[in-house]
């Protein structure tokens, strides 16, 4: 599949197949399924990725979390493969991300045969002049000759992101079987779901309904986990003990990126040894102050010319041995610390064209419970992808102590050398909160009451997905009072500023006072764009503190009353496997895409007073 640059001013028309980076990191990444109009076919490991074709994407701060999380070989964050626009587009036909159709079971569409790629029965018929045209035939159909085969929607995976094909033969003859079809996927009756589908086998007469697939019985009906990567085109080394479930060709819990993200905060050490940072793609190969003075010579080292050759070799050698120490030897890796410190005192920061802040009065009425307000007109911030999930959702990653507990789907068989990034550029509005009135909130009653709620729900949601120990990863009252302001003034921000909810995202900097560094309570809502000039200024113009000040007082008289009130209000974390208070769609969640957390640990009590606890609020008791 061909990727394209960031998008230009010049309208373009999307071709079949064509993905914007960020897809590679969020919807189309390694080992996810793209649908094509005619096939579905999965995006292969970093081992078969033309790396010839990628760029270097500098960021310190971001490669020494992933190398923490991956492991000290990975050298490098990448853009995707792009074409060269002095190839024109015959070049463009030959760079891209490489695929394999999967799942490689097909139907026909008309006579209801069910059989694997390789087993003749179809014949793929490309159509170079209409690649969306291209698809499957099966040409020795019985109802319509040359009838359209298309890929079947179930397929087996597991928790320890495994994936197959439907194990149609031991399911349809309920376990081992000498007969080997051939087979049918009959409709039995018009209901849409699985219930109206069986599976016949012709060979033997035998049958079995798909709905024994999802039933309570699916673990014996689909055997054990084969451990099969295909997007590695291989099979886990060790017997996976995992109970596999059945899943469906498009499902939301088939693919689950891991991504790290940060933002470009400039350095307060030496701009020598941040500058070779940023360009350490080009300089790792040197082996002596020679090869600077070539590189001199040579016109490469463009803003790093103002040192002399051996400041320069000193920073290159300084920086080697860094890079060559194994992350369990040095610090955790913050990624919000360094964030957190230059928004909490932007005079501590060097400013540059990717990072511009600007400090405003707080909002007069809301001075006790905000105690910093910073408006980022200028934001690069850089995502990489390192790694995936299926079945269910990976924790939070990027923070010491945080993380999915568990290996992550690998990206390529071998320890990956670098791993797929993008950037984005645009605007933010930063809000820090009293620490003072945070602790006062935190130890009140009704919020030590809700704590425990949340509390037993989260344990609770451990324990159906067999993680231990079971408070781990619990994030706190602090965290469910920023993460509802945040959805609070995200939605009410939408409204005004010219943005689509689903391209304002969310960066919640939550932590109690520990060994890693002082405690944190703030929230930047940002928006970004992949092309060079970032956003347009609109998010930023309302963090002006008479415009800020009306947004907080609308979003909290919002959050006061919910349309599905009173359910919404009452809503019981304990009961039920929500990890959420009173809040749902109608008034707290947003996209997924915008939200860290996946819509959980919100609560509009800990903003305003709501339906049945008129007490208790962070805006009302502090004041």
């Amino acid at each position: 599949m061909t990727t394209t640059p960031n998008p230009t001013p010049a309208p373009q028309r999307a071709r079949l197949g064509e993905l914007r980076p960020s897809q590679l990191l969020y919807s189309s990444g390694v080992g996810a399924i793209a649908d094509l109009p005619g096939l579905s076919v999965m995006i292969m490991g970093l081992d078969d990725w033309d790396e010839s074709r990628t760029r270097s994407l500098p960021e310190p701060r971001l490669l020494a979390a992933v190398r923490e999380q991956l492991g000290a070989q990975v050298q490098d964050l990448r853009l995707p493969p792009m074409p060269d626009p002095a190839e024109g587009q015959a070049g463009d036909a030959r760079v891209g991300v490489p695929v394999a159709p999967f799942p490689r079971w097909l139907c026909c569409t008309r006579c209801r045969k069910l059989a694997a790629i390789g087993s003749g029965l179809f014949r793929l018929k490309p159509d170079e002049h209409r690649p969306d045209r291209t698809r499957y035939l099966h040409e020795n159909c019985h109802v319509t000759p040359r009838a359209e085969a298309l890929p079947v929607r179930f397929m087996v995976a597991c928790e320890a992101g495994h994936l197959d094909d439907f194990p149609w033969n031991s399911f349809a003859h309920r376990g081992a079987s000498a007969c080997h079809g051939p087979y049918e996927l009959r409709v039995i009756n018009p209901s849409g779901d699985v219930s109206g589908l069986l599976l016949k086998c012709l060979g033997c007469e035998a049958s079995r309904p798909m709905s024994d697939a999802f039933g309570d019985d699916a673990a014996d009906a689909l055997g054990d986990c084969s451990g099969r990567r295909p997007h590695l085109r291989d099979y886990s080394d060790e017997r996976c003990t995992v109970t596999p479930r059945a899943i469906l060709l498009g499902a939301s819990n088939l693919w689950f990126p891991v991504v790290l993200s940060a933002l470009d905060i400039p350095g307060d050490t030496d701009p020598l040894a941040d500058g070779v940072a940023a360009r350490w793609a080009e300089l790792v190969t040197l082996r002596s102050v020679e090869g600077v003075a070539t590189m001199r010579g040579l016109n490469l080292l463009r803003d790093l010319s103002g040192y002399s050759d051996d400041q320069l070799w000193r920073a290159i050698e300084a920086h080697r041995q860094t890079m060559e120490q194994e992350p369990s030897t040095v610090a955790p890796v913050s990624l919000r610390t360094p964030e957190w410190e230059a928004f909490s005192d932007p005079k501590s920061r060097r400013l540059s064209a990717d990072f511009q802040l600007r400090r405003v009065e707080t909002p007069v009425q809301f001075s006790r419970q905000i105690a910093r307000v910073v408006l980022a007109e200028r934001l690069r911030e850089v995502r990489a992808l390192v790694g995936f999930t299926r079945v269910s959702p990976p924790g939070d990653l990027g923070e010491p102590g945080g993380g999915r507990e568990g290996a992550l789907a690998p990206l390529s068989r071998r320890p990956p050398q670098w791993v797929v990034a993008s950037e984005v550029r645009g605007e933010g509005l930063f809000l820090q909160l009293d620490e003072s009135a945070v602790q006062e909130w935190l130890n009140r009653p009704s919020t030590l009451e809700r704590a425990n709620a949340l509390l037993v729900a989260h344990r609770r949601n451990r324990e159906r997905h067999q993680l231990t120990p079971l408070d781990a990863g619990f994030p706190g009252m602090r965290f469910v009072l920023i993460h509802s302001l945040a959805h609070a003034l995200m939605r009410q921000l939408a409204i005004e500023c010219g943005y689509a909810l689903a391209s304002v995202r969310e960066r919640i900097y939550s932590r109690d006072a520990d060994q890693y560094g002082p405690a944190m309570a703030g929230l930047l809502l940002y928006t970004a764009a992949p092309d060079s000039e970032g956003t347009l200024g609109g998010l930023v113009r309302l963090g002006e503190p008479d415009q800020l000040g009306r947004l907080v007082e609308a979003a909290l008289k919002e959050a006061e009353l919910c349309s599905s009130d009173p359910l919404c209000a009452e809503h019981d974390p304990t009961v039920g496997h929500d990890l959420h208070g009173a809040a749902c769609h109608a008034c707290l969640f947003v996209p997924e895409t915008s939200c860290e957390r996946a819509n959980r640990y919100l609560d509009r009590a800990a903003l305003a007073a709501i339906f049945g606890r008129e007490t208790g609020s962070f805006f009302g008791l502090v004041g």
